[in-house]
């Protein structure tokens, strides 16, 4: 395969209003380091030459940089998000220039899903390669059931056929680019809406990881720390 660049966005915006802390998620301590150290971090180690942006909000930039001292750790470059994910990610990729003689990959990864791995962004990025895009999912557990019109009554619904979907998704740098030119649309619910309302549809399901948990409750962070002191010394 062809040299490939590849960029992270890691966004890292918002509030945090349902997490219930003073500190929005992102920065509250996992392990006696903010969680989103651990996500830079693990995005550093598996892709080494790869280029990093950093998305967050205006309010925090100020109390980033104290936690970069603090901790005596390199932050990536910033750039200012938005009022919705939408933007926050366009923002961050229209900071990016591309080579067009290259082909190159953009990921977007949340920045409170600190137990990213290796093996799981390789998988990411070879798809990547040969789609418009992959995203990572995971097997539903639960039984689930609908609602139906009524708001009241139910059916059940055949989770053999559902997954939920991570981060970090990885697109063909040029047609995110692309895609994210278009103007904003209620149902662009993540990167893979983006690019399927502007043509490219051939999105590749990649296999997930258990672990790869978003912090959103408090809870989340003993099950993350749980994770993190139970994984093998050599990252797999």
């Amino acid at each position: 395969m062809n040299p490939v660049k590849a960029y992270h966005i890691i966004v890292a915006a918002g509030k945090g209003s349902r997490f219930g802390a003073d500190l929005p998620k992102q920065f509250c301590l996992l392990d006696n380091k903010p969680v989103l150290m651990h996500t830079i971090e693990r995005m550093r180690k598996s892709l080494p030459e790869s280029e990093i942006v950093l998305v967050l909000n205006a309010d925090h930039l100020s109390l980033w940089e104290e936690l970069c001292r603090r901790y005596d750790f390199m932050s990536p470059r910033v750039v200012t998000g938005g009022s919705t994910r939408w933007e926050s990610v366009k923002n961050a990729v229209d900071t990016i220039v591309l080579d067009p003689m290259l082909k190159s990959v953009i990921t977007v990864h949340d920045g409170a899903r600190p137990l990213i791995n290796r093996p799981m962004i390789e998988r990411i990025m070879t798809a990547a390669c040969n789609a418009s895009g992959a995203i990572p999912t995971v097997a539903v557990s639960d039984s689930l059931r609908m609602l139906d019109d009524d708001g009241v009554n139910s059916h059940p619904v055949d989770r053999q056929r559902l997954r939920a979907v991570q981060t970090p998704q990885a697109f063909d740098g040029m047609k995110l680019k692309q895609a994210y030119t278009l103007p904003y649309e209620p149902g662009f619910t993540d990167d893979a809406s983006v690019m399927a309302a502007a043509g490219y549809t051939d999105i590749t399901l990649v296999e997930g990881d258990p672990h790869n948990i978003k912090i959103t409750l408090p809870d989340d962070l003993a099950i993350a720390s749980l994770y993190l002191r139970n994984e093998p010394t050599k990252e797999s």
